[in-house]
């Protein structure tokens, strides 16, 4: 077991030093040495990886071409699927909460994707832009290099080519002189001055070799010095150039291709918390959460109606049978009507201006104080109405206070500002504050009294009241009782509730129950049927006196008139302790505007 242990061992080191010396030779080897006679190849070779360098480039383009789409079609999804505004009431749901929460991870997710887009693009594929750009010229410099060299070694074997082709001739030209002239020396028969010319010709030759001898040796003498030092130098030093130019490209992709993977990883904690946050938002569901709310949400507060007593008919008078049938019948209804409340149609007269506040109806078509809804969702909007307009009046008072502020300094120096610039401001935050507070007091009064129905509505006795023979309760969907009295009774249950809480929104102040449509008037509705209107004329008011108004004011609440600074009204009306005066003023088609205005924003002057 050693020994095989030891020999794994020695296995191992020789491996590693095999892989080292490996890496040391690739290290030492140059292409320049090992491959000087493949310049053409060594050509091809480089434009193929600049050609792979840009196809990487393209692959990024492309990639981010994916990015930016799925970042955008990312944004698009979280865009579509955004609750709507009549979804907003289910916001308060945990499951919606978390599904809201899981949208904006997404659009997180989509904005992740669109900074590896951008990365890619200005960090990565302008760099590969760039770097095959400056290859390329690199590249085209080299192999002109090269081949400039290779034409001069070209020119250099061809001119010891002719060199020794001339050398050649005037050698055998000259062998031939000579063999010519020993034939004429030996020839008896020729003169001495035939052979010397033969002799001068062969001199001649002899010379001319030797000089064509001396030239092609100069030229091989050239041609070896310049072969060698194109091989080992010149040579070398553009393939090395040509090598270099290799492995800056080789390089550059390895250092692009780890880039990229690194971009993509600085993202990857910023989509790994995304995930997390989607994760906390599935785990922030609450089921028997969203199950208490759907019960505050639609809980009426009604108390559910207690046996019904069995009616002997045998012990009833013949003659008011029938009006017993009627009242059961519609005592029926009215209890059906605790459970479909939005399908009971609401009686509204034409003179609702001067009728019960509780006419009144709001921007979104609900009644001032709410008791169109069922106890529990009337008292909840009434608490949301008064912390909304507590909230006003915080800020508005620090808004005055700041006014006031600024006041007192213009007024210590003068050079700072005029205190007079701030004085109109500073009335009109009074009104407005003056104004937030009526508001304030009406609706804590709707919310006390909202509290004593539900206290009366809950107690026993009004449980029994409901199903009393001869004198029932007609419970409405809004939570309100009205009695049907019999016909000795004269005074009606919101007599109270008028005097008691007035404001322009209900139409009239304290003294105006005795009014078409209003105080006794509501009482004998029930009589007329659902849909019946009130249709009293009524005797014009005489005006007490006019007034002239200091500030502008928009209507903003049904029984309220718009007036223009500086317009001049009758008022029919003095304020009962409420804060609004009645005011009245001609109009275009040769009638009158009736309403009220708030008592800070008129100056009056009465008749005596």
């Amino acid at each position: 077991m050693a020994s095989s242990s030891s020999s794994r061992h020695s296995s191992n080191n020789k491996l590693a030093e095999s892989e080292n010396a490996a890496a040391e030779n690739s290290n030492n080897m140059s292409w320049g040495t090992e491959l000087w006679d493949q310049n053409e190849n060594l050509g091809i070779h480089t434009n193929r990886g600049i050609d792979a360098l840009d196809k990487f480039a393209n692959f990024l383009r492309d990639r981010v071409t994916i990015e930016t789409e799925y970042a955008g079609k990312l944004r698009r999804l979280v865009k579509n699927y955004q609750p709507k505004k009549k979804e907003e009431e289910d916001n308060e749901f945990t499951s919606m909460q978390a599904f809201r929460n899981l949208l904006k991870e997404v659009g997180d997710l989509a904005g992740q994707r669109e900074v590896v887009s951008e990365s890619l693009q200005l960090q990565i594929i302008q760099g590969v832009t760039l770097l095959s750009k400056a290859l390329r010229e690199d590249r085209k410099k080299c192999l002109s290099d090269g081949a400039m060299l290779q034409q001069n070694l070209t020119t250099q074997l061809s001119s010891l080519e002719r060199a020794k082709r001339n050398y050649e001739k005037a050698y055998r030209d000259s062998e031939k002189a000579v063999d010519n002239y020993k034939k004429a020396d030996m020839d008896l028969n020729l003169s001495r001055a035939e052979v010397e010319r033969y002799k001068n010709i062969m001199t001649s030759k002899i010379q001319q070799s030797d000089d064509a001898k001396n030239e092609y040796a100069n030229q091989l003498q050239k041609t070896n010095n310049l072969q060698q030092q194109h091989f080992s130098i010149l040579l070398p030093a553009v393939l090395s150039r040509l090598q270099e130019l290799d492995e800056k490209r080789t390089r550059g992709i390895r250092e692009f291709i780890i880039g990229a993977a690194e971009v993509e990883s600085s993202v990857a904690p910023i989509i790994a918390r995304c995930m997390e946050g989607i994760v906390k938002a599935g785990e922030s569901i609450n089921e028997k959460e969203d199950s208490f709310k759907v019960i505050e949400r639609y809980q009426s507060g009604f108390a559910p109606p207690t046996d019904i007593p069995f009616e002997d008919l045998s012990k009833l008078d013949p003659d008011s049978l029938q009006d017993h049938y009627n009242n059961s019948m519609s005592n029926h209804l009215t209890m059906r009507g605790t459970m479909s409340a939005n399908k009971i149609k609401k009686r509204v007269g034409i003179f609702n201006i001067f009728g019960s506040n509780k006419n009144s109806l709001t921007a979104d078509g609900q009644k001032e104080d709410f008791s169109d809804l069922p106890p529990n969702q009337q008292r909840k909007k009434l608490q949301a109405k008064i912390a909304e307009l507590q909230q006003k009046i915080a800020q508005e008072t620090n808004a005055r206070d700041g006014l006031m502020k600024m006041k007192i300094v213009y007024e210590a120096n003068s050079s700072l500002g005029n205190p007079m610039t701030v004085e109109g401001q500073l009335n009109e935050s009074e009104h407005k504050l003056e104004k937030l507070k009526i508001d304030l007091k009406k609706y804590q009064g709707y919310f006390e009294r909202a509290n004593q129905a539900q206290v009366a509505n809950n107690s026993p006795q009004a449980n029994r009241n409901q199903l009393q023979n001869g004198h029932r309760t007609s419970r409405h969907s809004n939570g309100s009782a009205d009695d049907h009295h019999d016909e000795g009774d004269d005074q009606p249950d919101d007599a109270g509730s008028l005097s008691s809480s007035a404001s322009p929104e209900s139409g009239l102040g304290t003294s105006h129950t005795s009014l078409p449509g209003s105080g006794q008037g509501s009482a004998n509705e029930n009589a007329i049927g659902e849909d019946a209107y009130f249709e009293t004329e009524v005797e014009p008011l005489q005006p007490l006196g006019t007034c002239r108004a200091l500030y502008p004011f928009e209507a903003s609440s049904e029984g309220s008139i718009p007036m223009n600074e500086g317009e001049e009204l009758q008022v029919i009306e003095i304020d009962q302790g409420d804060g609004w005066t009645r005011v009245r003023r001609a109009n275009d088609s040769n009638g009158w505007d009736e309403g009220f205005v708030p008592t800070s924003y008129i100056e009056c002057t009465l008749y005596a």
